[in-house]
């Protein structure tokens, strides 16, 4: 079975704890359903060295919008603070796996990263297995971080309006099959349930297994399943653009290049009263 080539297993980094140019990000985030704190759990345990990814800080907080794309100055300004540069092999992780660090994953790519990788199964698995934890202060080096975003790989609103008006674009959903067909109320207040025209529902949990990605066949059969065309452009979308990530992470995984994130997302498209809306399963 062949793997994703940007994910790490527990084994591989586990081997590599002492070295040098290696970033740790613990980049844990949940909704309030979940009762979890993802500062208090990092605080009480994390893989030695790690640092804390702040989801909801890292972000434009004049855009009104959760988790938006900040500017290239603030990246660079927290991925500094982070003691984290664009040189160095970066390990992005969540707690249960293949959730929230994906979204870390794509965005110090956008913003020039090449060396970026998800920790298969995540910290909650990294704990089950025994493995080396910590709730010391990880000491953050000085260091620069230069940042070079490329917003080729993201989709505004306007665009997203156009695709879903021209069908140009594949739309790949990665919100429950629930929130997707209208049948469960979104976890926002203020938002109509549903899913945007065209769009084709790839839950993000159908996406791995035990945390862990699956492998590249399985994967493949998941989009096909879905209805989705590999050989043609996809925009991947979820509730806030957190998510969204993990289908993004995927079809990059199976050498898919054509992608778009929407970094609105739910949050933004359903929030809206001119935008079109449709319940039920896709067809």
């Amino acid at each position: 079975m062949s793997k994703s080539p940007f994910v790490v297993s527990p084994d591989w980094l586990e081997q590599r704890l002492s070295e040098p140019g290696l970033s740790i990000l613990d980049a844990s985030w949940y909704l309030p359903a979940q009762n979890r704190d993802p500062r208090a759990e990092y605080d009480a345990a994390h893989i030695p060295g790690a640092i804390f990814y702040d989801q909801d800080k890292v972000a434009d907080h004049a855009s009104g919008l959760p988790h938006t794309i900040p500017s290239e100055t603030d990246f660079a300004q927290q991925a500094s603070s982070m003691g984290v540069t664009a040189d160095d092999t970066i390990v992005v992780y969540d707690g249960p796996g293949m959730y929230t660090a994906p979204r870390v994953w794509w965005l110090f790519r956008l913003m020039g990263a090449k060396k970026v990788f998800v920790l298969d199964g995540g910290f909650d698995r990294w704990k089950a297995e025994g493995r080396p934890v910590t709730a010391e202060v990880t000491k953050i080096a000085p260091s620069t971080f230069t940042a070079k975003c490329d917003m080729g790989g993201v989709a505004s609103f306007d665009k997203m309006r156009q695709i879903v008006e021209d069908g140009s674009v594949q739309i790949a959903d990665a919100r429950g099959p629930g929130r997707f067909s209208g049948e469960e109320p979104e976890p926002r207040a203020g938002m109509r349930s549903g899913h945007m025209p065209g769009a084709r529902n790839i839950p993000v949990m159908s996406l791995s297994q035990d945390g862990e990605l699956k492998d590249l066949d399985a994967l493949k059969d998941i989009f096909d399943k879905a209805g989705i065309d590999l050989t043609k452009p996809v925009v991947t979308t979820c509730g806030s653009g957190v998510t969204a990530a993990v289908i993004t992470l995927a079809l990059q995984s199976l050498g898919h290049k054509d992608n778009l994130l929407y970094d609105g997302s739910w949050s933004e498209w359903g929030s809206r009263a001119d935008t079109p809306v449709e319940t039920g399963k896709a067809e």
